[in-house]
């Protein structure tokens, strides 16, 4: 079985790819299959989170290029900028990866926080799509590593 051990700097020439769920870009530990349908080990060092366009390298020397596969997401929109940001501010506040860009915000499937956003004023819709949520302001990483008060 090939091993991915390492996550490259810098692009890479290569014929395999890779497509995972965020939920699944998130691990660095995990039995995977390549798009060709060739098993792999993926053993990278901890904390490590795929993105779209990253490269991996295998203990044989194989690079693989990472691709966000489309999954079941929401997508809010606005013209208005505040209410962008209020929006925001209240998805930040549930602690949960979220995606934004120019007047949207996409987030995975959940439907209290879409009736919470719905009430904003914000357009609703469902689609599939990749998701790339903001990698977090401190150390890039999706995954939600400080701890709050009452939490073990």
């Amino acid at each position: 079985m090939l091993t991915i051990t390492e996550k490259l700097t810098e692009p890479a020439t290569t014929s395999l790819s890779l497509t995972l769920p965020f939920s699944k870009r998130q691990k660095s530990r995990l039995r995977i299959f390549l798009d060709d349908n060739q098993e792999a080990a993926l053993m990278l060092e901890r904390g490590s989170v795929l993105r779209q366009g990253d490269f991996l390298r295998a203990d044989n020397g194989l690079v693989i290029e990472v691709r966000a596969a489309d999954e079941e997401v929401v997508l809010f929109t606005t013209p208005d900028p505040f209410l962008l940001a209020r929006a925001c501010y209240h998805l930040g506040n549930r602690h949960i990866p979220v995606q934004i860009g120019e007047g949207w915000i996409r987030i995975q499937r959940d439907h209290v926080l879409e009736d919470m956003v719905r009430s904003l004023g914000l357009s609703v819709k469902h689609e599939l799509a990749p998701f790339e949520p903001e990698g977090g302001a401190y150390g890039g990483h999706s995954a939600h590593p400080h701890s709050h008060h009452g939490e073990t």
